[in-house]
């Protein structure tokens, strides 16, 4: 058995603390089952160090991360994977048999990245902080209820009342309306019916301009 676990995670940008990990790992320890725990985000949480289920539970982890995120590097497509030798091995059989090997240049840009450029998420995450700061608080002022992201850089908001409730028709009629791009919450699971995901991975005068074109959207279609 495989539990798999994000974090922090897209859409909400929700963190779990290390308690809450070293929790699950306890009702997991030395049964048949590894966590497979995608940790893309780890250099982009704002609130809270880094927990991972890996502190936790060494020997049953599989930890995937990658340069896409916090190196900024999407394009590039480079994952790395660590876990015990015993799992690594057989991964790589099948690694081997169904995955062609990266560009050089790509493996070599991944490769300063780990060895030389640790810190360079850290002014990165201090501007997304700022960012999130300003499109939560002015979504909040819509109406818009969120639970705050600790981590990455999405927010999982509400539609307020009074607006179109599904968010596929609200998603376009926004787009149409109001030119600002969001995500349909349905997108992502059973539960995200009447929720959107909005990207604060743009810049402060574009979170400004989005959030000016949300109110005077909202003030022009509420109850009708």
């Amino acid at each position: 058995r495989v539990l798999v676990m994000t974090y922090p995670t897209n859409p909400t940008g929700v963190m779990y603390s290390q308690d809450e990990l070293n929790a699950i790992a306890d009702v997991i320890r030395d049964k048949p089952i590894f966590a497979l725990c995608d940790e893309i985000y780890s250099e982009l949480n704002y609130d809270q160090p880094h927990a991972s289920m890996e502190h936790s539970l060494h020997d049953q982890v599989v930890l995937m991360n990658g340069v896409s995120k916090a190196w900024a590097m999407t394009g590039y497509r480079i994952g790395i994977m660590c876990a015990p030798k015993k799992i690594t091995e057989q991964l790589a059989k099948v690694h081997q048999s169904i995955t062609t090997t990266e560009p050089t240049p790509m493996q070599d840009a991944a490769e300063e990245a780990f060895k030389n450029g640790m810190n360079d998420a850290i002014p990165m995450k201090k501007e997304f902080q700022k960012r999130r700061d300003l499109l939560y608080d002015g979504l909040a002022k819509l109406g818009f209820k969120c639970v705050k992201p600790q981590g990455a850089f999405y927010i999982f908001a509400k539609i307020p009342d009074g607006l179109e409730q599904d968010d596929t028709k609200f998603n376009y009629d926004l787009a149409e309306k109001a030119h600002v791009a969001v995500t349909a919450g349905s997108c992502f699971a059973q539960g995200g019916q009447g929720y959107v995901r909005l990207s604060y991975a743009i810049s402060m005068d574009q979170i400004k301009e989005g959030l000016k074109r949300i109110k005077k959207y909202i003030e022009e279609n509420k109850n009708k």
